[in-house]
């Protein structure tokens, strides 16, 4: 045989003394040496290992050495590890040598091994084993048993698995070098121990000691501060340190199955290019069965709509995302007919929503037939989608005017990366058969049957239905079968790639009243199919799908039908179901093609047995070693619990299982083969086979009584077993990948979350932290490589499983090389940005690891009572699967895991979901028989087996029914519960009565219970006693179970109501362990309290677990029990406590019994003082009825705390007379633990009375805390925190205005004065400390103002200082804005671009010069492809190119949001905090707490440590009743003007019928209102308002503002849109002067007038009083000096009358817009703006129903009255009139045959309108019979219009229909449309041709005919366009086209016209005919004679037709004649002649 032979000499430079042990693996077989004793540097082991192996050795296989320190009682010390790669040996079969070992820390340690290593291939070998796999054996191979056993009785122990050296990758040596280390024991491969343990203690310990992660955590942070704390979240309670327990999962209830709201949106814009003449088109728009349609446009192909479309739908996710939005153009649909389909367009809902900002905006949909796919693209639907789920915010891009030139092609409506031209394809859905249907009808009609029919019949008549991008197909029905073979295959044409995500396939059951659903799979179409250049089709199977839904008893009325239909999670095994999908890309050039796309079905063939995988037995091994927290309301039956895994162990209602021997068979395998099976297996193994019964349920047992609420079931020293056979193909390959992936993935999960906890808790260098986990995930994918490699060739392999392996091998590869890039490129400073690159792994990690083709069922775990199923958990199968490789084992395999069991479907969501149904600690153990020996090694060690009773003696492989624990531990459990914060509110007063009920094993305490608070502080220690765990120390000390703690609400009647819960595992101390640190006291943790799946506060607490020692007489005792071999019963004795750390005990009197938490745990505290300023409260609504009058605020904090002053009369004045109060408290010195700080505010009732009017809780006071300002520095960080709302991006990626990096340069210098210049060109500077100022940096910017073009909306004749309006500037400001985000989008995306540059020139190893070389290379490129895009738009490419200089308009700021956002809700020094009362919502957002709102207070904190230094409180004016509120504004009440202007809303949703509204505004302010109905503005969901509104109002009693639009109805009332509630106050105290916004220019009149009151220089010295700065002082040359700053500027204005005086109004000016950089004091003054509010409707929570666009100017009445409102209303559109002469056409093809002739001829006259057809066509006279194609006309079309410059679109008013009761006003963009027609006089007229000239921009027309090409169609976007509204006359020729039967353009005319613009005032002044009427007529046309009507002069036709057309025939034909007359005559005189010659006569 072959085989490797170590020989291990010595292990030297150990440290230290004592006895060493050493462990040696290969192949996960491990070997231990002797122990040498007592050896100190050096240990000699000299001991030769031999592993016999039956494959040869792979050089990439390891050899590890581990090297213990040996200890009797404990387990042992890991002194460190050597791995090696054996390539060399296998390569030369004999090695020597000497190396370091690492640690656990992967660095290298001193110590050092040496030995020799032998490698003997024989020749015999046994045969041919698949790689690497060791242990997995075929049954019949006898020599692998052998030598296991051999290995088993020569004394040496061996465990099972793989050890953690197995986890390394191959290139270990190039890894030793560099002295890194190679594996993190910490997180790579947990070991197992072994249980047949001959020497005592030899079991490897667990991988890291507790202690060990204590001083890694030491070194980490260098010194702890003992009261630092990590905010443990789950992962952290949870982290796995050992190996015999999972995770639990905290978040209990499914969410999928909830329905949700959704709104989608769709604005169908127009259409164009659609394929068809002279169309009629309407576009459908249908979202399921929802339709909507669109107007209908007539005798166009470009049609222009513009209509806004809304749906709401309240259903799951799952549902909606699966819907199909369909887009359809239908050709002249009205009343009566259909309509013909011209073509269709089909999305998902959720393409839409996984795109950025759920939507797609402006996007050209491609139309295509389904009828006929072989036709191309049916024209295009431009449209705006977007998908709003609830709590999702829609960003619009600005719409102002979309001057943009359509690029149809570079705007697809089409997600990233999927290609314009998609072609068809062809779905093939194989359906071959399904097993393990349940009976679908009761067994009534059962026996009815039988009796009928004699025969009893499976009760199912199942049939499959497959549903995808909006069809279904069906298989046929196959009648009565449990197992019904189908063999047919479904057919679906769709293009390719489809917009769909998903395929539906529904084994449905046939009945005649309704069919039902059995099961549902869904098929993702991403997981089986990849899109890379190296990527593959959709391809599945053959293979199996499990299907799961309700539970299997058959019912009328089933409650859980949904989870058949696929929503939510299953909770029983349905059926599996045998299918494969195929797609073919269709050639659809090839003639044999069905055209049609409809569903088709056809049958296949059958499928071979074994194309799926062998079939082998699989064996289920599960033990309950705890049933706790069971409900009590099913506490009282008698309980036991059933594990299934598919229908096998299913005991009530699996259908009957075919007997053992049949099923082999029927799994292909002859009776030979069989018993060749039995006999080639292990002796014991047959006889065990032949009789092993599954049981698959626990004993009945009675629960007792826990306490309240749960009950726990007796189990103690005795755990019940269940063990199940089953058999399925073999297809474990496919499940070992995805647990590989799985694991890497977990393991990454927690490293991140580590990474962000100590990013939020500020500890030190995550960034080291982050380096880890991407070097393990390194590791791991390179790890997931290697053993991925070897699954070769398997049975039953299908395409998917191939070329996912190769996807997945080659993603998980870059991944590696990318995680070890990125690793290298972790800064401190980057560690926030790598973190998002690195959760983009973790999902692309998660979606590789979701296989999509199945194998094996989940596991389910059911609760039964009395024969019901009551409570479930599902357990994937993947989890509990066992492999000899430790990667592949899932993550629960042979583990103990906590499971939660939980209520089936519906039952589950809402309170009954959060309640437990029963806690479990439960084991479970999956694998293949063969490899059974296994199953029971990760048991916790010191049990017996019980088997069942009727064993016969040769058995002793059975499984147990249950196993007895003969080791006990007992243990005290000290729960210290300091408090919990920001709990769920569960009264209705707002606040809870919360108490703790703390579960561990099967104890449980509770805490007092606080009344009336959310943050409890119970400061309360539980002590539980005598608690026993059964096990080995050793193992609980390293994994201990977890404690459940559950947060209630204590009411007074009923029972408690539950607020959350969360778990914890205690920190442990052994007996023999000293308590003290690094490990204890322990410290207190954050714990995060779900409920449902919402977080419901956090808890602050510690755990721990003293192991309680024993006494030595009781020791001596059981020592004799064990020499008379009886069992151990070992007890405590009472003395042995007293080694336990003391308790302290109650040290208040008044707390009773109640200990508090010792001194070591709770925190160190220090006196504060919190100050805290009273303002007002506002809003305050009823309680119970009566309003509140006299109101008061108490503040908590910790015990202490301060009331207001009494409000004596809250109508009058809300307001607090006295302003501020303080209180000191006492406070952990640690921030993150500050309790929070509770405001209550109570109304004053007569007879002493208080009642809670609601409560806010300050969850976080660090915002509040105080720290003392530094002299020499400015506010620069808050001036940052606030830029950062408009950060532009420049080229360099952000950097707010005030550059926190450039002020600290500035002012380390403070002396000298900085020089601000406000000239155009930054450039001069007049000190070295300046302060830039770049001109790219914020829109209004002053020099960014000169330098700014106007984006392309301004024309010529608006240069005109008269012709600018408030809207030049507000347009202009749009442009600015769209510029704005378009140079952020670029810099982002060049920031992303330079990122992956950077990363794939790492690694090809460039140097960082060369990468900027062509970084700057690669942004030319960019360049130059956006400004050739950009050209016509008139944009920069990069914002900091100069422009053209345009007209200077001045502007505004536009915020695409609100103010609010912008500027920190102004609460720069008034805080406002929402009063909650109520019951909190359950929704599954919190967001929906408006509801309980119930007034605001207004006011502000600040805290700070005493004694506070002393210069603060000695500086001048410090007025110590005001404390730290120094120079605040008094708050008496105050009369003010408020001043709204309301510009326009925007996409509102629609309130009529119609799909449209009928908007008009109100304005709410206190008792005020203002409706705006008169000037409703009909039937438009884009209203234009323009107007200001006036408002007196008195702060603060009217401080809330309310802009409402309301929707206008004729009958009824009118509806509410949407509102928008702005809070005035703040904005009026604020320092950001909301008042009245400051604009960039100063001047006396125009549109640009200074509208505050105040001039410029008095706001200035205003500010500089009120911040005690010194100045402004003026200088000459223009120069004004504030603080240490000086800025210059103009010093000239110009009055209306253009004369010029001094001011220094422009100086102040600009220092008021750079305000910001004025030291101490300085902020960013509210610039003149529009800002854009969200509209909601308080029925529609959360989903926006449009937005408006407005602002408020404030004037305080006690100040000048300010001027009147500037005038905003909307631009009249300009009366033009449009002028169009037809000269003539040319080359219009010919359509009719003549009359008499059959000629071909066309009788041609012209049309054309402007508007729309119905309105204003016009057509000129007919050119009958032109044969050429020519025609002459000169006649005059005259089109008046209205148009609005700015928005470049005509404005019609018109009635919608004859009912409606006003005109509609729209808005369409000026395009002139002619056309060719040829009349008919008794048919028809027919089309010939049309062009379509877009006013604006137009091809400039041919000189001659000849020269007018269609390319001037065609190529439209190259040529130079001219518009009508500059040139104003324009003459030329153009073509006229149409589309032939192939959809190509062909040209079918010309037309010669002219084009003459004139205004209304012109046109009045010299007016015209239309056609050829007076005044000013045109010339007749000098038309041929053959432009008459034949019967009308038939003389005149014969004469022409004789004249003109036969002419020529005429003359030929006589010419003919003469000459045949000629050639008879000479014929007949021919003889005469010759006669007379002959004869000479």
């Amino acid at each position: 045989m072959m085989a490797l032979m170590v020989h291990l000499k010595t292990v030297a430079h150990l440290r230290g003394r004592g006895d060493r042990i050493a462990k040696v693996t290969f192949r996960g077989l491990p070997f231990y040496s002797r122990i040498a004793e007592n050896c100190e540097e050096v240990a000699n082991f000299n001991e030769t290992f031999r592993w016999p192996i039956a494959s040869r050795l792979d050089g990439n296989e390891m050899l590890e050495i581990q090297v213990y320190n040996y200890s009797k009682v404990f387990s042992n010390r890991l002194v460190g590890t050597f791995c090696m790669v054996l390539q060399k040996v296998a390569e030369e079969g004999h090695l020597e040598l000497t190396d370091t070992l690492i640690d656990d820390n992967n660095t290298s340690i001193k110590t050092s091994v040496t030995i020799e290593i032998r490698y003997q291939p024989m020749d015999g070998t046994v045969g041919m084993w698949s790689d690497g796999e060791f242990l997995d054996v075929p049954d019949d191979r006898d020599g692998m048993f052998a030598f296991e056993t051999d290995s088993l009785l020569s004394g040496q122990s061996h465990g099972s698995g793989t050890s953690p050296g197995r986890s390394l990758q191959g290139s270990i040596p190039t890894f030793r070098k560099a002295g890194k280390g190679v594996f993190s024991a910490m997180k790579l491969g947990k070991i197992k121990s072994s249980k047949d343990d001959h020497k005592k203690g030899a079991d490897e310990p667990a991988v890291l000691d507790m202690e060990d992660l204590d001083r890694k955590a030491m070194r980490l942070a260098g010194t702890l501060d003992p009261d630092t704390i990590s905010l443990a979240s789950v992962t952290a309670v949870t982290t796995n340190v050992s190996n015999k327990r999972s995770k639990p999962d905290i978040k209990m209830e499914p969410s999928s199955g909830r329905p949700v709201d959704y709104q989608i949106s769709i604005t169908v814009i127009e259409a164009r290019q659609l394929i068809g003449l002279n169309m009629d088109p309407v576009v459908c728009v249908e979202i399921g069965d929802d339709k909507k349609y669109t107007s209908m446009k007539e005798s166009t192909n470009c049609p222009y709509y513009n209509e806004y479309f809304v749906f709401d739908f309240h259903v799951p996710p799952d549902v909606m995302f699966d819907k199909i939005i369909k887009l359809s153009v239908i050709h002249s649909k009205n009343l009566l007919r259909s309509g013909t389909l011209v073509g269709t367009f089909k999305m998902d809902v959720g393409t839409v929503y996984s795109q950025p900002e759920h939507q797609f905006y402006h996007k050209w949909a491609i139309l295509s037939d389904p009828d006929d796919i072989t036709a191309g693209c049916k024209g295009y639907i431009k449209c705006d989608i977007a998908v709003v789920g609830k709590g999702d915010n829609i960003k619009t891009p600005h719409k102002a005017n979309e001057t943009d030139e359509d690029d149809i092609e570079g705007n697809l409506l089409l997600p990233e990366g999927i290609p314009a031209e998609r072609q068809w394809a062809r779905f093939y859905v194989k359906i071959y058969r399904a097993e393990g249907l349940p009976k679908m009808n009761t067994s009534i009609m059962a026996n009815v049957k039988k009796a009928f029919i004699g025969e009893n019949r499976d009760l199912v008549d199942p049939y499959v239905q497959v549903q995808f991008a909006g069809q279904k197909g069906k298989t046929s029905v196959q009648k009565s079968s449990y197992e019904p073979i189908w063999n047919e295959q479904v057919i679906f044409t769709e293009l390719f790639p489809p917009l769909c995500k998903r395929l539906k396939v529904q084994i449905r059951d046939s009945d005649k009243v309704n069919d039902v659903a059995i099961g549902t799979h869904f098929i993702d179409l991403r997981k089986i199919s990849n899109d890379g250049d190296k990527g593959f089709l959709p391809t599945l199977g053959p293979a199996w799908v499990n299907m799961y839904g309700s539970t299997r008893q058959y019912t009328l009325m089933d409650e859980h039908q949904d989870l058949n239909e696929g929503l939510g999670e299953g909770v029983s095994f349905r059926a599996r179901l045998l299918v494969s999908i195929a797609v073919e890309i269709l050639d659809t050039t090839s003639p044999e093609i069905i055209s049609s796309t409809e569903v088709q079905v056809e049958s296949v063939s059958n499928i071979s047995e074994s194309a799926t995988g062998k079939i082998d037995e699989f064996f289920l091994f599960g033990s309950f070693l705890e049933a706790t927290m069971i409900d009590r309301k099913i506490g009282d039956k008698p309980i036991s619990f059933e594990i299934t895994i598919g229908n096998y162990g299913n005991q009530i209602d699996g259908v009957s299982k075919p007997s053992l021997s049949k099923k082999k068979k029927k799994d292909g395998e002859s009776e030979e083969e069989e018993s060749e099976l039995i006999q080639n297996s292990s002796e014991d193994e047959a006889d065990e086979d032949s009789d092993l019964v599954s049981v698959s349920s626990t004993p009945l047992m009675k629960p007792v009584i826990t306490d309240r609420n749960y009950f726990h079931l007796p189990y103690f020293e005795k755990k019940p077993c269940v063990y199940i056979k089953s058999w399925w193909q073999d297809q474990r390959r496919r499940l070992y990948n995805s647990n590989m992936m799985d694991k890497i993935a977990d393991k990454l999960e927690e490293g991140l979350n580590d990474v962000q906890e100590i990013i939020k808790t500020e500890k030190a260098f995550p960034e080291r932290r982050l380096r880890g986990v991407l070097e393990e995930l390194s590791i791991g994918c390179s790890r997931f490589v290697t053993l991925a490699n070897k699954d070769v060739n398997q049975a039953g392999r299908t395409k998917l499983d191939r070329e996912r392996l190769k996807s997945c091998m080659r993603e998980m590869d870059s991944m590696g090389q990318q995680a070890k890039q990125i690793r290298t490129q972790v800064k401190k400073n980057t560690v926030k940005d790598k973190l998002k690159l690195v959760q983009n792994f973790l999902q692309r990690l998660r979606f590789l690891a979701d296989e999509p083709q199945h194998s094996i069922p989940d596991v389910f775990i059911w609760m039964m009572s009395n024969n019901k199923r009551i409570a479930y958990a599902r357990v994937p199968s993947k989890d509990i699967l066992y492999s000899i490789v430790d990667e592949e084992t899932g993550k629960d395999c042979g583990k103990v895991k906590a499971v939660f069991l939980k209520l089936p479907g519906k039952k589950g969501f809402g309170h009954a979901g959060w309640t437990v149904q029963a806690k479990l600690e439960l084991y479970l153990w999956l694998g293949l028989n063969k490899q059974r020996k296994d199953f029971l090694t990760g048991l916790p060690n010191g049990f017996e087996e019980l088997k069942a009773t009727k064993t016969g003696p040769g058995l002793q492989s059975v499984p147990p029914v249950s196993l007895v624990y003969n080791m006990k531990q007992v243990f005290q459990l000290r729960a210290h519960m300091y408090q919990a914060r920001s709990l769920f509110a569960a009264d209705s007063s707002g606040l809870s009565d919360p108490f703790a009920r703390v579960f561990f094993s099967t104890h449980s305490q509770v805490t007092e219970v606080l009344s009336e608070t959310l943050c409890p502080t119970w400061d309360q220690l539980l002590v539980f006693d005598d608690v026993e765990l059964f096990g080995e120390a050793s193992e609980l000390r390293d994994d201990p179970p977890i404690i459940v703690v559950e947060i209630y609400d204590q009411d007074t009647v009923g029972k408690a109501e539950f607020i959350g819960r969360t778990f914890a595992k205690p920190t442990i101390k052994m007996c023999d362990e000293h308590y003290g640190p690094p490990r204890f006291p322990p410290q207190l943790e954050y714990y995060q309290i779900y409920r449902g799946n919402c977080t419901a506060g956090e808890l602050l607490a510690a755990f721990e677990l003293l192991q309680i020692p024993y006494d030595a007489e009781e020791i001596r005792r059981a020592l004799i029990a064990v020499h008379n071999f009886a069992v151990p019963q070992i007890k405590i004795g009472q003395g042995g406590r007293a080694d336990l750390p003391p308790l302290e005990g109650p040290t208040d009197s008044e707390r009773g019994p109640i200990l508090p938490v010792p001194l070591g745990i709770r925190p160190v505290l220090s006196r504060y003082r919190i100050e805290v300023l009273f303002w007002g409260l506002r809003d305050l609504k009823r309680i119970n009825l009566a309003q509140v009058d006299r109101p008061r605020v108490d503040i908590e904090c910790a015990g202490r705390g301060v009331q207001s002053a009494l409000i004596q009369n809250y109508k009058k004045n809300p307001n607090f007379s006295t302003l501020v109060k303080w209180f000191e408290v006492d406070l952990p010195e640690n921030e993150l633990l500050h309790p929070p700080l509770n405001i209550r505010v109570v109304d004053c009732r007569a007879f002493g009375r208080y009642i809670l009017v609601g409560s806010h809780a300050v969850s976080s006071l660090r915002r509040f805390i105080y720290s003392t300002p530094d002299k020499n520095s400015n506010n620069w960080a808050t001036a940052a925190k606030l830029m950062n709302g408009y950060m532009v991006l420049t080229n360099g990626g952000s950097q707010p205005r005030s550059s926190p990096s450039l002020s600290s340069r500035t002012f380390s210098r403070p002396a000298g004065d900085i020089v601000v210049n406000m000239d155009s060109d930054p450039g001069v500077r007049k000190m070295d400390t300046v302060v830039k100022l770049d001109a790219t940096e914020e829109e209004n910017d002053k020099k960014k103002k000169k330098k700014k073009k106007k984006g392309g909306v301004e024309e010529e004749d608006e240069t005109d200082e008269r012709v600018l309006d408030w809207w030049s500037k507000y347009f202009a400001s749009i442009e600015t804005l769209k510029e704005t985000l378009r140079a952020q989008e670029a810099a982002q995306a060049e920031a992303e671009e330079r990122e992956d540059l950077e990363i794939a020139a790492e690694a090809a190893d460039i140097k960082p010069d060369d990468l900027l070389l062509k970084g700057s290379k690669m942004k030319e490129k960019t360049k130059e492809k956006k400004s050739s895009k950009d050209k016509k738009k008139g944009l920069a490419a990069d914002g900091s190119e100069r422009r053209p200089v345009k007209t200077k308009v001045d502007e505004l700021v536009v915020y695409n949001k609100e103010l609010e956002t912008e500027y920190g809700n102004f609460e720069d020094w008034l805080h406002t905090f929402n009063l909650y009362r109520g019951k909190a919502g359950d929704d599954d957002e919190h967001a929906l707490d408006d509801d309980r709102i119930v007034g605001r207070f207004k006011g502000s904190l600040c805290m700070y440590k005493l004694p506070l230094s002393e210069e603060i409180t000695r500086e001048a004016g410090f007025d110590p009743n005001m404390g730290m509120f120094q120079s605040i504004p008094h708050n008496d009440p105050i009369n003010v003007l408020v001043r709204v202007y309301v510009v326009r809303a925007t996409e509102l949703h629609p309130a009529d019928i119609n799909g449209k509204a009928d908007p008009y505004i109100v304005i709410k302010l206190g008792k005020s209102e203002v409706k705006d109905k008169e000037n409703y503005i009909s039937k438009q969901l884009n209203p234009v308002f323009g107007k200001s509104f006036d408002i007196e109002a008195t702060f603060p009693m009217e401080s809330m503002l309310t802009v409402s639009v309301y929707d206008w109805d004729l009958v009824g009332t009118d509806d509410l849109i949407g509102e928008t509630k702005i809070d005035l106050e703040n904005r009026f105290y604020s320092k950001f002067r909301v008042t009245c916004g400051i604009s960039s220019n100063y001047s006396l009149h125009g549109y640009n007038v200074w509208r505050d009151p105040m001039k410029p220089s008095q706001i200035l010295a205003k500010l500089c009083k009120e911040g005690k700065i010194d100045g402004p002082h003026y200088g000459p040359g223009g120069k004004v000096k504030v603080a240490n700053r000086i800025f210059t500027g103009p010093t000239e204005i110009e009055d209306e009358n253009g004369l010029k005086k001094q001011t220094e109004e422009h100086l102040a000016l600009a220092v008021l817009n750079h305000w910001e950089e004025i030291p101490r004091v300085g902020c960013k003054l509210v610039p003149e703006h529009v800002e854009t509010r969200p509209l909601l409707n308080p029925d529609k929570p959360g989903i926006e129903q449009g937005r408006i666009e407005m602002w408020v100017d404030m004037f305080p009445m006690d100040m000048p009255a300010p001027g009147p409102a500037i005038d905003i209303s909307p631009r009249k559109p300009k009366s033009f009139e449009l002028r169009v002469v037809i000269w003539n056409t040319d080359d219009v093809i010919l359509e009719d045959d003549a009359f008499m002739t059959g000629e071909k001829m066309s009788d041609i006259y012209v049309r054309g309108w402007l508007k729309g057809q119905q309105e204003d066509k016009q057509d000129t006279d007919v050119h009958y019979h032109s044969l050429t194609g020519e025609g002459n006309f000169n006649w005059r079309f005259v089109f008046p219009f209205d148009y609005l410059m700015a928005e470049e679109k005509i404005v019609i008013s018109k009635k919608e229909s004859m009912f409606s009761w006003d005109e509609t006003e729209y808005k369409i963009p000026p395009r002139l449309t002619l056309q060719v027609w040829d009349a008919d006089h008794f048919s028809a007229d027919d089309f010939l041709g049309a062009i379509e000239l877009d006013l604006n921009r137009f091809p400039r027309g041919a000189k001659t005919a000849k020269q007018c090409s269609i390319d001037m169609i065609r190529n439209e976007q190259e040529l130079p366009t001219i518009s009508i509204f500059k040139q104003k006359r324009v003459k030329g020729w153009w073509p006229f086209v149409a589309r032939d039967e192939n959809d190509e353009m062909e040209l079918t005319g010309k037309v010669e016209a002219e084009l003459h613009l004139l205004t209304a005032e012109e046109a009045e002044k010299s007016p015209v005919g239309l056609g050829r009427n007076e005044p000013d007529p045109l010339e007749k046309p000098n038309r041929p004679d053959t432009t008459f009507l034949w019967f009308l002069s038939p003389l005149k036709a014969i004469r022409y037709l004789v004249c003109n057309r036969y002419k020529w025939l005429i003359i030929k034909i006589v010419l003919a004649l003469l000459l045949l007359i000629m050639l008879g005559l000479f014929l007949y005189s021919m003889p005469g002649y010759l006669v007379k010659k002959l004869l000479g006569a």
